[in-house]
């Protein structure tokens, strides 16, 4: 297997792997999924507290009326709250509420129980070297967070079968 498929049945895995143990541990918990833009949302308001709207929109390439609804339907269900900047009263910023800690911490739990329970069923060699990457995987997250993001098209952001733009394919 050349460099470039394995690269690509990596990603592929994460990918698998992400979606997989992120609707079981949400089954585990009890509860109906949030669409994956409001945890994105979330995750970086939670690491973030104070960020203003536009800053969100810019960190996670949205369009702002996109990142305006996510806020709305997230501050709706009582997980994100909305503060008036008090020097510029125009600006707002965002911060997670004690409900979606609550909801975050819950989410976390079951995961770690499910993947406990996962690792468990593999041949200590595996699940060791499994392990052992977590920092590798850890630095790899830190190096893409560091590439510039470029500019997203709405029409195909996040689908990874959209047409390519014309004259690129």
């Amino acid at each position: 297997m050349s460099t470039n498929e394995q690269v690509a049945r990596f990603g592929a895995v994460l990918g698998e792997l992400h979606r997989l143990v992120r609707r079981r541990s949400t089954a585990r918990a009890g509860r109906d999924p949030l669409p994956e833009a409001q945890v994105e949302l979330l995750l970086l308001v939670r690491d973030t507290p104070g960020i203003s709207g536009k800053d969100v929109a810019r960190r996670l390439g949205t369009a702002p009326n996109t990142v305006s609804t996510l806020v709305r339907d997230l501050t709706d269900a009582g997980l994100l709250a909305r503060d008036r900047d008090p020097a510029d009263r125009r600006v707002v910023r965002l911060r997670v509420t004690e409900a979606a800690h609550r909801r975050m911490a819950d989410h976390q739990r079951h995961r770690t129980a499910l993947l406990t329970e996962a690792l468990a069923d593999l041949d200590p060699a595996a699940r060791d070297a499994i392990l052992a990457a977590a920092p590798h995987l850890d630095t790899l997250l830190t190096t893409l967070r560091a590439h510039t993001r470029p500019e997203r098209d709405p029409r195909t952001s996040g689908n990874p079968v959209a047409a390519a733009p014309p004259g690129t394919g």
